[in-house]
This record gives structure tokens, sequence and C-alpha cells, in this order.
């Protein structure tokens, strides 16, 4: 078999007309030269393009790359690949004689030099604007809580409240809240721009720098010191003008100042927003302080009864336990979704009870509200009926707090650990991880970020992390 593509290249070759065939075969070493030469101007400018690109995306804020660029930029590295090929073949002889070596160089030569041609046309106007104000966030259906949503919205129109902190128990709905509010705020046009940001327990002020520029189509430079970076982030969002940033899951009090996030005031209408699980984070970093509560039973009702499926809706019999279920998930929206979609469609009265008394016996083992959530979570964790189901979700944990994962590298991952090994082949084992994967979601043990990504709310990781202390 190495003998074959050598034949082929001389094969190839004998279809040349003879004169360009001795031209190939007298000149390569000229051939070899422009190759080298064309090659060394591309790749110069693909860099000069790439650099040109980094500093517009800096330099206008809300700019994003031009889908031709992109594309551009994608060819030629392709192209600079193909030509280290070239280049190998040649080098290591791979090909008998020197007329198809010649051939091979000359063609790629002419490639690159096309590539070359069209450069001008791909370096004129990197960049262009980018969505006006920012993109709405997926979430999901908010029932109840309309007294805080518009207390929240009051602040928000009110010049003299800059700073506003959410606070409540993790599971209450401070996040599902502020993304309606995100995006009632992109709707109403009122901010040049809204930005959402999730900064979690473990804290990193480079990525939350990072975050904050690339949430405003910007770009944060790498190599620059701490100061410096500040100064970069708090003169973009300057230019982003009247705009909301709204933090999500701080954890403890942050420094605006070192972060570059630009004091807000009544004078530059810009607004910022943070949700938290502690009351002193808001009282600390000066907000107006609002609370989320949890539900009302008659909210919790209508909340559960929406998640659980119309045929347990329908069922009469089952109505005075699925109540006494509801009343243990005290008011939480996290937990109401959690246990209503670990019994969803299930119309057997004897798993309600035992439900039930795995909550009552959960949670009555705890005081703080925060740890009935995580008891109550357990409960869902438990009735996972396939433990290889339980080695995924577990597994989903190794991730970081509030990382996206993707759906398919996750599913990867379970096949080479041996979670999904029943299936002969690899496409059926990808197609029962997506079948996995779908349940954990119908039992609102992972969030659906997109249809290619998921997240693993953070008081589920909390869950699964204490059950290992």
């Amino acid at each position: 078999m190495e003998y074959v593509e050598p034949v082929v290249g001389i094969a190839n070759c004998l279809g040349t007309p003879v004169c360009k065939y001795l031209q190939y075969h007298r000149k390569l070493n000229n051939y070899v030269r422009n190759f080298k030469r064309i090659r060394d101007e591309l790749n110069c400018k693909m860099e000069d393009i790439e650099l040109q690109l980094k500093a517009e995306l800096l330099r206008p804020l809300g700019k994003i790359p031009k889908k031709g660029v992109e594309n551009w930029l994608k060819a030629v590295k392709e192209m600079m690949r193909e030509a280290q090929v070239v280049e190998n073949k040649v080098s290591n002889g791979r090909y008998f004689c020197r007329a198809c070596k010649g051939k091979l160089v000359d063609e790629k030569t002419r490639e690159m030099k096309e590539f070359l041609d069209n450069a001008s046309n791909a370096s004129e106007g990197l960049a262009m604007d980018g969505p006006s104000a920012g993109l709405p966030l997926e979430t999901s259906e908010l029932v109840g809580e309309e007294a805080v949503r518009k207390e929240i919205w009051a602040c928000l129109m009110q010049e003299e409240v800059s700073k506003i902190g959410v606070w409540g128990m993790g599971g209450v709905g401070k996040s599902t809240i502020m993304k309606h509010i995100h995006n009632d705020l992109l709707k109403e046009q009122r901010f040049e721009r809204v930005v959402w940001v999730t900064i979690s327990k473990e804290f990193n002020i480079v990525k939350l720098q990072n975050d904050i520029a690339s949430a405003l189509n910007g770009m944060m430079p790498e190599e620059a010191n701490k100061v410096r970076r500040a100064a970069i982030l708090s003169e973009m969002l300057k230019r982003a003008g009247k705009h909301v940033l709204i933090l999500d899951d701080v954890w403890s009090e942050v420094s605006l100042e070192e972060i570059g996030i630009p004091k807000p005031s009544s004078s530059n209408g810009y607004k910022l927003v943070l949700t938290t699980r502690v009351e002193q984070v808001c009282k600390s970093m000066g907000c107006k302080v609002i609370k989320v509560k949890p539900l009302s039973e008659e909210e919790a009702l209508i909340l559960f009864l929406s998640e659980v499926g119309p045929n347990i809706v329908q069922n009469q019999t089952l109505m005075p336990t699925l109540k006494l279920v509801v009343k243990e998930c005290a008011g939480l929206p996290l937990t109401i979704v959690v246990i209503a979609g670990t019994l969803r469609g299930e119309d057997d009265p004897l798993i309600w009870k035992n439900t039930l008394r795995e909550l009552k016996e959960r949670i009555g083992k705890v005081k703080e509200g925060e740890d009935k959530v995580i008891e109550s979570l357990k409960v869902s964790f438990n009735h996972l009926k396939d433990e290889k189901m339980k080695h995924c979700f577990l597994h989903c944990s190794l991730y970081p707090e509030d990382f996206q994962i993707e759906k398919d590298g996750l599913i990867e991952c379970w096949i080479e650990e041996g979670f999904i090994d029943d299936m002969t082949t690899r496409q059926e084992m990808k197609d029962k991880g997506h079948v996995l994967l779908k349940k954990l979601e119908d039992n609102c043990l992972l969030e659906n970020v997109s249809s290619e990504r998921v997240k693993m709310h953070d008081a589920v990781r909390d869950m699964h992390c204490r059950s290992q202390e």
C-alpha cells in the first residue's frame, strides 16, 4: 500500500502536457520557493486580519465579527494545514518524480494565491454592529412572584435607586425572576444595554471581566495587568451608555472598582442588580434590598399542577395526597418543579404516598430553609429508577458551578466512563445518552439552557456535594 500514492501521483502527471511536465521537472526548486513565499504572505495576512479584528472589537463597543471575515479566516487556516501536508509530502520524497512534486506544489500555490487575492475584500470592515441592547434569555414560566417583580421593576425605573440587591434562599426563584425582568427590559428599550453575568461561589475576577466584556461583544486583552484590565472594562461599560448590569448568584461582597464597573448613579443612569442568598451582601454593597419570599399555597399548587402533567391534574383520587406533597415543598419553586418532575405522569397512589413520607422524613430532620431544599432534592434523586442514570447525573457535578455543559460532549463522557455500554454500536449509545439526558431534564435535575447545552442548578449541585461530605 505504501507505493499506491506515489504511483497515483505519477499517473496524474502523465496527463500533463509534455512541455509543462518538463517545466515541473526542471524548475521544481523555483516552484517550491514560490510556494513558500505565497504561503508566508498568506499566513502574515491572516495574522494581520486577526489582529485588526481584535482591535475593532475592542474599540467600538457592541461590534461583532462579520460572517464573511470569520469564514475567510477559517478557510485560510484550513488551507495552511493543507499546505503543510503538501510540504511534508514533497520534503519526505513521497512522490518518485520531480515533475509530480512540481505539479503538486504549483496547484497548491495557485489555491493560496487565490485566497491572498481575496484578502483585500475580507479585510474591509471586519466588524459590524451587534444586537443593540442584548439577547433575550431562555427561562421557565413564572408563576406568582408578581409583587416582588413589580417592586424590582419600579426600582429600576426610579432615578434615585442605582443599586438593587435581590436576595432569598436557594431555589426561591431569584434568577428566574431576574431573567424575566432582563427580557422585559429588552422589550421596553428603556436602557441602551442590558447585561447578564453569572458570578457563582467560586469567584474569579478575570473570568467575570471577560464575561462582562463578552456580553458587550467586546474582548479583554489577556496580557494586561489587573489595573489596566479594570480600566478597559470601565471604558467599555461607559461606552455602553445607559445600561443595566445584572450580576447573578453573588456570594460575597465584590469591589466594583477592582472589577472595572463604573459606580452607578442617578447622573449617569447606570443600574446594578445582583441576586444573592446572603442579605448582608446587599447591605454591604449599598443596595436597595428586596427579598424574594416563597410562593403562597395557592401559587405553589398552580405551579405544581402546571408541571406534573394533565393526567394527574384530572385524577381526583390523588388530589389530597398531591396537596400534602405541595405543602411539604414549602413554596420553593425549585423544589416544587423538581418533585413535580419526579412524579410527572405517575398515577400510582402508593408511590405518591411513599414520596410524601420521604419528604416528611427528610425535611423534618432539618430546620434551615436551604437545608429543606437540599433534602427534598435528594428525594427526587432517589426516585431515579435507573442506576446508570444516577451515575450520569452525578457525573454532571464534576463540572464547575453554573457551567453550561455541551450535550454531545457530555454523552461522549458518559460512554467513555462506561455508563452506557449495553449497545452494539456507537450511534446506539449516543441515542441512549440523549434519552437519559431527556429524562434528567424532565425530572428537572438538569436545566435545558439551549438545544445544545444543559446546566445543573447550583442548589442541585449543592445537594450532591453535601451528600459526599
